[in-house]
């Protein structure tokens, strides 16, 4: 299995195996975790990954060829984007099974669960990938900030450190320590007061824009 990760998308392969499934719901897990998508959305979105991939596993292709499977998170949209691409040929279908088959609802629940779903020729290389978005409203862009030193920080703004955004309620300087080095301390509404290098680069926002 081959993966990757950026800030807002995964990507991995998985082989045609029954094992697979399972696999792409614990990737599908943790990437989704990590965003802060609620658990409704959550459960909504590991499922239709689920039933995609069931479906690429099975179209016949080359025994060597693997499933690659993309999630993609769009702040702006408030949308999660699931998608399974496989080598073989054809597009799905939705079907309607009768009353005593056990199989062909897969894709009538992705069509339930997902705002939209669609199917695409892969830009490179044989086959198709198939595609569904869900809603996702809580997820919220990470905000950016500007680099600057510490020695410029002031009270109002927010500095970014460990892992989240503390405003900034007051700044000291400190003479040069032993090292020659001037410090200032900032002092946070949580957490305790930052003591740093004058010098040193802080990642700040206006507290109006956090």
């Amino acid at each position: 299995m081959a993966e990757s990760t950026r800030s807002n998308e995964v990507t991995f392969r998985l082989s045609r195996s029954r094992r697979s499934v399972p696999r792409s719901r614990a990737l599908a897990h943790a990437a989704l975790s990590t965003w802060g998508v609620s658990q409704d959305v959550q459960d909504a979105a590991e499922l239709v990954l689920s039933e995609l991939l069931t479906n690429a596993l099975r179209v016949p292709v080359p025994s060597d060829r693997q499933v690659g499977v993309r999630i993609e998170r769009s702040p702006t949209d408030g949308l999660l984007r699931l998608e399974v691409s496989d080598a073989g040929a054809g597009r799905p279908e939705v079907r309607a099974p009768g009353a005593e088959e056990t199989g062909g609802r897969g894709l009538l629940l992705v069509e339930a669960l997902a705002h939209r779903w669609g199917v695409e020729e892969r830009e490179a290389g044989i086959g198709k990938t198939v595609w569904a978005e869900l809603k996702a409203p809580d997820i919220v862009a990470e905000p950016v900030g500007e680099e600057i030193a510490a020695a410029v920080v002031r009270p109002g703004q927010h500095v970014r450190m460990w892992g989240g955004w503390h405003a900034v309620v007051s700044v000291r300087s400190e003479p040069r320590d032993d090292t020659g080095h001037p410090h200032v301390v900032l002092g946070l509404t949580e957490g305790p007061a930052l003591r740093v290098r004058a010098t040193e680069p802080l990642v700040v926002r206006r507290g109006e824009d956090v």
